[in-house]
């Protein structure tokens, strides 16, 4: 069975232009790695829960806000593992000095020790322009902004 997940891409309007909210994954594996490190927040849907709502839970776990409000469906893409992501866009604003992520994972580190860590799910969160974030987010993903950028300029 495919693997999926569900997330959000967050959206604010400053002065400089639009910008979204990408997170960086925790753990060694991703200490040193940052352009095409990014994602948007997201996770594996529960049984019987709707991707949106996953999106929800996800937000709130990953970053500590729930969301109110109406999402905009961003559709689906699929990464290089074969993992189905399905997206919703929502404006917003977040002081990413304050985000502390609530979730962790547990892995073997270093792989083939038999020596099982936890690691934030995330390790920060970061604003970046649309050109910026082009370069910060896992290539798959990247599809979410040009989608969002239609959305919001009001193409089709």
């Amino acid at each position: 069975m495919t693997a999926s997940s569900a997330g959000i891409l967050m959206y604010r309007v400053a002065e400089e232009g639009t910008q979204v909210l990408l997170v960086h994954p925790g753990g060694p594996f991703w200490r040193h790695k940052d352009f095409g490190a990014w994602s948007i927040p997201k996770g594996e849907p529960c049984p019987a829960e709707t991707a949106e709502d996953a999106a929800r839970r996800e937000f709130a776990e990953e970053l500590g806000t729930v969301l109110e409000g109406a999402l905009a469906p961003l559709g689906c893409i699929r990464q290089r593992s074969g993992k189905i992501v399905e997206a919703f866009a929502v404006e917003g604003d977040l002081d990413t000095e304050r985000i502390r992520s609530g979730s962790e994972v547990e892995m073997e580190w270093p792989r083939g020790s038999g020596r099982i860590h936890r690691f934030p799910e995330i390790d920060r969160a970061a604003w970046f322009s649309l050109p910026e974030a082009r370069l910060r987010i896992l290539a798959a993903q990247g599809e979410f902004i040009e989608r969002l950028e239609k959305k919001l300029l009001g193409v089709t």
